[in-house]
């Protein structure tokens, strides 16, 4: 079972990249990303109506990393510290050792490898240190991107899991990859 210790918080590097905690200082960017309408064109949720809605949904991120429950990484090119995207492993099972990624990136940086870069230091976190056997990504069938993003980081499309997922209305619109450990 996973016995996870989010502090210090684990600073990720990259050729290009930094990921960060996310802070107080992000939040108007977080309102931004959280209610773009590109961001949002293949992802149900409820856009941020107002500042404070980005302020509670830090809040929250910060409790669940102070509680061990996940991470989330904000993502800054080196020599910036403007947030970009988010990215992060939640939906933790420490029973299971497992994890589901989530990730987002304005749109002004889409094409140019950005995500492709921190999905890689987030797996070899995830896979290392934090002890990870296997991380789920769902995403909607319809981004092709997104689902390129996992392929190209050896993520499979899990149709296991989707035969025996219990929300079958997620699925209507939703697909689910896996990527194992490699031992």
């Amino acid at each position: 079972m996973l016995e996870l210790n989010f502090t210090p918080f684990p600073v990720l590097k990259t050729d290009r990249l930094l990921l960060r905690k996310l802070t107080a200082e992000d939040t108007e960017e977080i309102f931004i990303q959280r209610s773009h309408p590109t961001i949002n064109k293949f992802i149900k949720r409820e856009p941020p109506k107002r500042i404070e809605d980005a302020e509670a949904w830090l809040a929250m991120v910060l409790k669940h990393e102070e509680n061990n429950e996940s991470i989330t990484w904000g993502i800054v090119l080196k020599g910036s510290t403007k947030l970009i995207g988010s990215i992060c492993l939640w939906n933790i099972q420490k029973e299971m050792d497992m994890a589901e990624v989530g990730y987002s990136l304005h749109p002004d940086h889409f094409g140019k490898g950005i995500m492709h870069e921190a999905m890689s230091a987030i797996l070899r976190y995830g896979f290392g240190p934090m002890r990870l056997r296997r991380i789920d990504a769902y995403t909607h069938k319809d981004n092709v991107a997104s689902r390129r993003l996992l392929e190209k980081n050896n993520f499979e499309r899990n149709f296991d899991f989707e035969i025996t997922y219990e929300d079958k209305a997620e699925l209507e619109y939703n697909v689910i990859y896996s990527r194992l450990v490699e031992i």
